[in-house]
């Protein structure tokens, strides 16, 4: 299975090799080999994060279509249904209101 954390290795390994053989300077090629050491280290803390981040929004996804698959349109329906009612009733009564004044 593939994981970030071999990708981030091979790439910073070329980094390194390539430091290795072009840098003569020991006090540079130290002072890189650090700092790719902990790119390499920010790298795979930034994707396992990321990772977890992308699982658990999936797992929580899952969740919601679950429950929406769960809904009572039946029960959405009557609520409407009877709301449309109510305002019927309320806008007639409002109209015999204004005509019996005229």
């Amino acid at each position: 299975m593939f994981t970030a954390d071999a990708f981030i290795d091979t790439v910073q390994t070329g980094k390194k090799t390539w430091v290795n053989t072009f840098v003569s300077n020991e006090t540079v090629k130290d002072a890189m080999i650090s700092f790719i050491d902990a790119q390499a280290d920010y790298t795979k803390k930034a994707a396992k994060v990321t990772s977890d981040a992308v699982t658990t929004i999936a797992s929580e996804s899952v969740k919601v279509i679950k429950q929406a698959g769960q809904f009572d349109y039946a029960k959405f329906g009557e609520g409407i249904m009877k709301a449309y009612g109510d305002m019927q009733e309320k806008a007639v009564a409002a109209y015999e209101k204004t005509a019996s004044k005229k």
